[in-house]
């Protein structure tokens, strides 16, 4: 756990003080191997690799390159593997570089247009440029930047930070779409829903602890009343439910500097500000268990 930790600290750190760096997360690699798109804009041309199972192909090779390392020189090239490739699945883009877009934008024309790259799926319609529908892509898209390579970093080690990458990647990035068919892309957006299941409760959990916990808590059972779904479900709205409830709360006891829960700068300012607090509590969740000696 020590070296887990360890290893998400750097990633961390380097994220924050070098946000250049994140152009070096390229996937195009990925376009090479699913083949190019045919001519007449139909299906695909025939690819090396089924575009279901690259992610696994990846993540075999991933555990087989760790393994190996292991016990070579004291695990050090073990530990840099497991940094490189989390950094490498971290993001892709920065999302603190994107909300700082939109803040410093000078005018609504310029926000609205900065506010598209805060949204977790390039495929569904522009993003209005409302409150509501700023912090529930924010949350979206953190749980697919964060929190979701977070969890699987700690689980499965990097073969897990990198094959949840590729799956969301291949399942809602707009560039493989036409590479991928209708029948693998449903496939994937499914794989994707239950990668995500799990680190989107956590992430719940944790914005009730660091926000208002009765306003967080009282909308989950609500939106689960109301849906009739159950918590088993692969319906994952709730996080931006829950999102909406918590950061609402937030701005209006006054921890920002406006009160407005319309104000959609506000708002977008105070969700990135909780965001913080939930990465802070579930990194110092990891440092409780390496000091207390567990793992997973």
């Amino acid at each position: 756990m020590a070296p887990t930790f360890l290893a998400i600290l750097i990633v961390l750190v380097t994220a924050r003080a070098a946000p250049d760096l994140a152009r070096l997360r390229e996937f195009r690699w990925l376009g090479d191997l699913l083949g190019s798109p045919s001519r007449d804009g139909g299906e695909s041309a025939r690819s090396r690799f089924p575009a279901a199972l690259l992610p696994l192909i990846a993540f075999a090779l991933c555990v087989l390159v760790q393994v190996g390392l292991d016990h070579v020189l004291f695990g050090l090239p073990a530990f840099a593997f497991a940094v490189a490739v989390l950094y490498f699945s971290w993001g892709p883009r920065d999302l603190d570089v994107d909300v700082d877009a939109v803040l410093g934008a000078g005018d609504g024309e310029r926000r609205h247009a900065a506010a598209q790259a805060l949204r977790p799926d390039p495929a569904v319609a522009p993003l209005p440029f409302e409150a509501g529908a700023l912090v529930e892509a924010t949350f979206r898209s953190a749980l697919a930047r964060w929190f979701g390579v977070l969890f699987w970093f700690v689980v499965l080690g990097p073969a897990g930070a990198l094959g949840y990458r590729l799956v969301q990647l291949l399942a809602r990035n707009l560039a493989f779409a036409p590479r991928v068919d209708d029948e693998q892309r449903e496939l994937l957006e499914r794989a994707a829903r239950i990668l995500d299941w799990a680190p989107a409760h956590l992430v719940a959990l944790t914005l009730a602890l660091v926000s208002d916990f009765d306003a967080v808590m009282t909308n989950w059972r609500g939106y689960h009343a109301a849906h009739g779904k159950g918590y088993f479900t692969l319906d994952l709205g709730f996080l931006g439910s829950l999102a909406h409830a918590g950061i609402d709360a937030d701005v209006a006891a006054g921890d920002g500097y406006s009160t407005d829960t319309q104000d959609p700068l506000a708002e977008l300012a105070d969700a990135r500000k909780v965001l913080r607090r939930i990465l802070i509590a579930w990194v110092a969740i990891l440092a409780v268990c390496v000091i207390a000696g567990w793992s997973l």
